[in-house]
């Protein structure tokens, strides 16, 4: 039989190293899905993943990248199905992840003539993409689909390749040797980039002078644990992570203080104010006001990105380079330091911490179970290796505050685009990335309801691939869009609108058992250790239907008077929730207290 386009497009995505894609299938992309269902049956086919929606395509995508270190790849048909898969591409710009996107289009002979289903795709994808190009001849497929793999890993965006539904099925013979005919590779340059050696000495003057360093750890440090604890100890750095780099430091590192900002810790507030050095690595921060004031703290920045150095902070050094590789060279010239004052008082502070976060988890409330609660017992209960996704929202919060990744764990979420929902084909992109481990899914009652609870059905499809089966959903149930309600007082001095925060209430514990799965309703706080342990018995899927309060507030690691302002404006224009927002707030409020004092009493300081 004739090679086809499609057939070589598989063939050059088998060269790519790709073993898996993410599809929704549809008459634009048609004749590639035929070819994609032939090659499956010669047995050696690509790993065709079908889930419910081609949004979640693109999400699963962006999340295996992450997990595997991949190129994350996702396919949809024409106009509606590429439309749809836009936001996932967008976590994955944001998040810094090579995902390549193949969608349909219609015959060439359509183009520009507003036909059924055709639009400017390129118009369409040109804000996502970093290379967004329609194939229009056999000769140009290789040399399309190597620019978009090779710019996609180099730039760790994602590429979108547009395949005309005639030139799918068209016959693809070698490239010739012509004019206009780029024969191409479809070898990976290389992206373990390192600075030169005099910028390296610039920047390790800078952390040898300082006495008080510390490191802030994103995303862009995976898989340089070890280079950044060993450069952290040689420089006696206090270490924080941004919230998608939780699971590159171990969390018993002790003067590891976790993340920074609202839903950060204490000791990392204060290791940012009191630092005379930050170095930040592999992290595109953007919280300005949560870094340093400019000029009392000199910093270095590592990155791949170049366009990300010296972005959010006003850096002294900026070296451009893979930050492991960065680390490696850069380590011989920093000298060790004996005193480690710096690091003793991070990590006192981080313990003093840790026992604020467990009296805040114990706080019982009335009005459903405590969500700190479900997450302080998920955290003492997590398998070794096991993956956590969590969803924006409080969930992220809650992720935050009691969720202590130990090392060989994995942890993550849409970071800078935050879209609600991704946490649940983040799981399921987990499980086929590591199939030999546990996956927990932490969510919103109203993301579950965001497509959500459809990617139960693609986990019946497809668990019985996985080697361990466990996957446990947690829905934190509280009949509210609880992020935004809290938003609302904190950042707009609202009240809560219930015709927008209301989420209906749905048995979801019933609607996994009626899909096969166990499924466990919990009201009280005395319920989740059992519920949990269950869970984690069960070698299936379980949902975890967690009934929790929907006024336990999020508090910050420091409340500033403007947040206590505009909660109470809030609460004077009528709140639906004003007298639960008191009482439970003034709980949260009282337990904070409690453990400062305690901590004070201990090391002889106040937090200032």
């Amino acid at each position: 039989m004739t090679r086809t386009v499609s057939d070589l497009v598989i063939e050059l995505l088998k060269e790519w190293g790709v073993t898996r894609i993410f599809g929704f299938p549809g008459d634009g992309i048609g004749a590639f899905d035929g070819a994609l269902g032939a090659d499956d049956r010669t047995g050696e086919g690509l790993h065709y993943v079908r889930p419910t929606h081609e949004e979640i395509c693109a999400l699963m995508a962006t999340a295996y990248a992450k997990f595997t270190g991949e190129v994350g790849v996702c396919v949809a048909t024409s106009s509606p199905g590429a439309f749809h898969m836009l936001n996932g591409l967008y976590d994955a710009q944001m998040d810094n992840q090579p995902v390549v996107a193949i969608v349909g289009q219609q015959g060439l002979a359509a183009l520009g003539t507003a036909t059924q289903q055709e639009n400017n795709l390129e118009r369409v994808f040109q804000d996502v993409a970093c290379y967004v190009q329609t194939i229009v001849s056999p000769a140009q497929v290789e040399a399309v689909v190597d620019t978009a793999f090779r710019t996609a890993r180099l730039r760790l965006q994602p590429a979108v390749i547009v395949l005309p539904h005639d030139v799918q099925a068209m016959p693809a013979p070698e490239p010739p040797r012509a004019h206009w005919v780029s024969r191409s590779s479809s070898v990976a340059a290389s992206g373990r980039v390192v600075p030169p050696g005099d910028q390296l000495q610039q920047a390790a003057n800078v952390i040898n002078a300082g006495e008080r360093v510390t490191f802030l750890v994103g995303a862009g440090a995976s898989g340089a644990t070890d280079e950044v604890l060993r450069a952290a100890d040689l420089a006696g750095a206090g270490i924080i992570t941004a919230l998608r780099g939780k699971d590159v430091i171990p969390s018993d590192v002790p003067h590891h203080t976790q993340q920074l900002g609202l839903l950060g810790s204490l000791p990392s507030l204060h290791q940012v104010a009191k630092c005379d050095t930050l170095v930040l690595l592999g992290t595109n921060y953007p919280y300005g006001e949560f870094l340093p004031p400019s000029g009392s703290a000199r910093a270095v920045q590592i990155d791949l990105r170049p366009e990300q150095l010296g972005l959010r902070y006003p850096t002294e050094v900026n070296l451009w380079g893979d930050v492991g590789a960065t680390l490696q060279a850069l380590i011989p010239l920093l000298h060790e330091k004996h005193d480690r004052a710096w690091q003793h008082k991070v990590a006192q502070e981080m313990t003093e911490w840790e026992d604020e976060m467990t009296a805040q988890a114990l706080v019982e409330y009335g009005d459903g179970a405590n969500p700190r609660r479900v997450f302080h017992e998920l955290n003492s209960r997590l398998p070794e290796g096991a993956v956590v996704t969590a969803d924006a929202g409080t969930t992220a919060d809650w992720y935050g505050h009691h969720i202590r990744l130990r090392r060989g764990m994995r942890g993550d979420l849409s970071g800078r685009l935050a879209t609600m929902m991704a946490s649940m084909p983040y799981a399921v992109a987990a499980k086929f990335a590591f199939p030999d481990r546990p996956v927990v899914c932490t969510i919103g009652d109203g993301a579950f309801q965001m497509l959500g609870m459809n990617e139960l059905i693609t986990v019946r499809k497809y668990r019985r691939e996985w080697q361990n089966q466990q996957l446990v959903v947690l829905v934190m149930h509280n009949d509210d869009l609880a992020q935004v309600s809290w938003e609302m007082r904190t950042e707009d001095a609202d009240p809560v609108w219930r015709g927008a925060q209301d989420v209906e209430s749905v048995d979801y514990a019933g609607f996994a058992r009626l899909l096969g799965f166990q499924g466990i309703r919990v009201d009280r706080d005395d319920q989740i250790e059992e519920a949990l342990d269950t869970a984690f018995a069960t070698g299936g899927v379980t949902l975890i239907d967690a009934y929790v309060s929907r006024n336990v507030p999020p508090l910050p690691p420091h409340i500033t008077k403007e947040y206590t302002k505009n909660v109470g404006k809030a609460l004077l224009q009528g709140d639906p929730f004003e007298k639960d927002v008191i009482k439970d707030s003034a709980r949260a409020l009282a337990t904070e207290a409690v453990q400062r004092v305690k901590g004070v009493l201990h090391v002889g300081h106040s937090d200032g």
